[in-house]
Order: structure tokens, then C-alpha cells, then sequence
């Protein structure tokens, strides 16, 4: 019984080991054919308008919610204090700092991730990607390295929208308590940003895009068992995305922290 609990635990972490290699080479050969010719120019600038201009009225929704809510929820808590006049500041700093980029990557991951896996996944079960191959294209280059990309380019421009959106709603909540005109909100707001603040937020958001553009094909590029496994690899997508992202904020916020 001992033994065969060993055989198990054995083989299960021979599998991790496996799929971490497996990951590497991906995100290897990833790095090795974005600088290789050809360049897939129109369909990384298709991947661009999918993932960026048909995510907005989501993002739209659900930055300017975000910045409405936190206001709202925070005004109680620093008025007991006699503090409300930094309603602004705190809201701006919570925003740029971490709400933007995180809310825009976990939306993201939801929509964009689930639908690359989805997508490359039908592909691979249906074959497509080894007629591909067979046709003369590369199916790496063509159908991961754009998605990669325009992940990775989209998500930050997404994340700097969302922060506008979250401000606005913000504004319109102080407006309408302590009519405030829109000149001193933003200078309230601005005056605890610092240039670190904003080049954070962007890194993290550029660190986000890679990880949903590269988690969504990799389980996508890789799944089997038919249809089962498409719907495996869009739940994947999702699910390891998220797990990886709120890893990547801590990790960014601490060494953001060690700098400031």
C-alpha cells in the first residue's frame, strides 16, 4: 500500500516535471520566433482589435463601477476622521496603483484567455494546426506569437483606459457630495502620484498581458480529447491566469515597496 502511494506521488510529480519543461520550451520558442521572419503583421493588428476595441464596453463598465463603488465605500471611513478632503488623493493612488491594472487583467483573463484556449483548442482537435504545418505555415508563429503580442500590447492601453474610466466615476460620486469642480479633484488626486506609480502600474499591466496571452495558448496550442479538451483548456486558461497574476502582483509590489 506504502509502496503504491509512492508510485503515485512518483508519477504525479514526474508529470509536474514534464509540463514545467513542456512550459519552458513554449515560452522559449516563443522568444526565439518573435524575432524571426515573417512577421505576421496584419494578424498580430486583427489579435490587437479582438482583444483591445471589443473588450472596451466590458472594461468601460466595469472601470467606471469600480472607481463609483470604492468612493462611495471609502467616503464613511475618512469622514469619521474629518479626512474627506483625501477622498481624491486615495482613490487616485488606489486606482493607478493596483486597481487598474489588476481589475483590467482579471477581466481579461475571463474574456480574452478563455477565448484564445477555446479557440486554438478547437483548432487543435479539428487538426487545423497540423494542416497548417502542412501547408507551409508556420502555425507557432501565426497563431501564438500574435495573440502573444497583442496580449501583451493591449492589456496596459486597456489598464491605462480603465484608470480613466475609474477616475471619472470617482469624480462624479465627489462632484455630486462635496461639489467639487473637476480642476481640484485632479489636482487632489495627482499630487501623491509619482512617475514610479505610473511606471509600476504599466509594468505590471505589460506583465499581465504576457501571462494571459501566454497561458491561453499554451493550454489552447496543447489540449486533446476532443471537444472535452477544449473546454479544459478555456477553463484552464482562466483559471492558472488568475492564480498567476495575483502572484505576479505580489511579487511586483514588493519589489516596487523595496524601491520606493
Amino acid at each position: 500500500m506504502k509502496r503504491s502511494g509512492r508510485y503515485v506521488i512518483s508519477k504525479r510529480f514526474d508529470k509536474l516535471l514534464l509540463q514545467l519543461s513542456d512550459i519552458y520550451q513554449f515560452i522559449i520558442r516563443f522568444f526565439k520566433e518573435v524575432f524571426l521572419p515573417p512577421y505576421e503583421f496584419k494578424e498580430m493588428v486583427r489579435q490587437c482589435y479582438e482583444i483591445g476595441y471589443k473588450s472596451l464596453a466590458l472594461i468601460t463598465l466595469t472601470g467606471f463601477i469600480t472607481g463609483l463603488v470604492f468612493t462611495k465605500q471609502s467616503r464613511p471611513s475618512l469622514a469619521e476622521f474629518g479626512a474627506a478632503s483625501w477622498l481624491p488623493s486615495l482613490v487616485a493612488i488606489a486606482i493607478i496603483r493596483a486597481l487598474a491594472p489588476l481589475v483590467t487583467a482579471l477581466i481579461a483573463a475571463g474574456k480574452v484567455g478563455s477565448n484564445i484556449g477555446a479557440e486554438l483548442g478547437s483548432m487543435k482537435v479539428t487538426e487545423q494546426i497540423d494542416a497548417m504545418e502542412v501547408s507551409a505555415t508556420n502555425p507557432f508563429k501565426f497563431l501564438v506569437v500574435t495573440r502573444i503580442i497583442a496580449t501583451t500590447l493591449m492589456i496596459p492601453i486597456l489598464a491605462m483606459y480603465t484608470g480613466f474610466v475609474g477616475m471619472l466615476g470617482s469624480f462624479i460620486n465627489v462632484s455630486q457630495n462635496e461639489q467639487t469642480s473637476l480642476s481640484a479633484f485632479l489636482e487632489d488626486a495627482f499630487k501623491s502620484i509619482s512617475f514610479l506609480d505610473l511606471f509600476s502600474s504599466l509594468f505590471k499591466a505589460t506583465v499581465f498581458g504576457f501571462t494571459i496571452g501566454a497561458v491561453g495558448c499554451y493550454q489552447g496550442y496543447n489540449s486533446s480529447k476532443g471537444t472535452e479538451g477544449v473546454g479544459k483548456a478555456a477553463n484552464s486558461a482562466v483559471v492558472v491566469s488568475m492564480f498567476l497574476i495575483f502572484i505576479e502582483e505580489i511579487l511586483v509590489v514588493q519589489v516596487v515597496n523595496a524601491i520606493r
